[in-house]
Formats: C-alpha cells, structure tokens, sequence
C-alpha cells in the first residue's frame, strides 16, 4: 500500500516553514502520491499569495513537492468511484466538499491511504484509510 498526501498536510509544513523532504522523510518508506486535485490546490496557493516574497517561496516549496511527487489524474475508474461516493453521502447527508470527495475517490481507486489533516471531512467516506497527521 502507499500514501495519498492531501495539501492540509503539505499547507502545515510550509507554515511551519518545514522543507518538502523533512515531511518524505517522516512519511518513511511507503510509496507517496498526490492527487492532481491537490496539485491545483497547492498551486492554487500560489497564484494567491498576497506578496512576490510569499509567492516566490510558494512556487518554491510547491515545485519541489510537484517534481519529487507523482501526480494521479483525476481518469474514469477515479471517477466511477467519486459518482458511487458522491451518491452515497448525498443520500446520508454527510456531503463533504467537492474537491475533498475527488481526493477521496483518488484514493480509493488506487489502493491508497489518504494523508490528511482534515478530521472532520474524511472520516465520513466509507471505506477510506485515514493517516491522520
């Protein structure tokens, strides 16, 4: 089995201004991934910085985790899952935000455990192995 990492744990390093490969190194040996939904996320931060420094250091900090980690597509079997997990949750009303569900279902469909900071979300999707950092 491997890792899915979520952004919130990628958001906490970069406020505690901990380098990409101090969190790998803590994750140990198990294959890590990230969902290209947390690629836009990340990235997202980026575009949002509210200073050049903040953004430099940003488009840093996110290059490296982007180079260092594959990224998997958001594809139809990740899909077929997210429509079975979105139907799911609808019908206990348990709805979690939209990118958090296509995180979920990346997941998933790749056999992966989701690495998250995100307490309140995630345990809500069944089926979902939680690493809860």
């Amino acid at each position: 089995m491997g890792l899915l990492i979520d952004s919130s744990v990628f958001i906490a390093a970069e406020r505690s201004q901990q380098p990409p490969t101090t969190l790998f190194d803590q994750l140990g040996d198990q294959p890590v991934a990230l969902s290209a939904v947390t690629a836009s996320e990340l990235l997202h931060g980026v575009h949002r910085a509210d200073s050049a420094l903040r953004r430099g250091r940003r488009e840093q900090f996110v290059g490296l985790i982007l180079k260092a980690v594959p990224i998997l597509p958001f594809d139809l079997p990740v899909a077929q899952i997210h429509a079975r997990l979105w139907a799911d949750l609808q019908k206990r009303g348990e709805m979690i935000g939209e990118r958090d569900l296509m995180i979920a279902a990346t997941a998933l469909a790749h056999g992966l455990t989701l690495v998250t900071r995100d307490k309140r979300h995630f345990p809500r999707v069944e089926g979902l192995e939680l690493a809860l950092s």
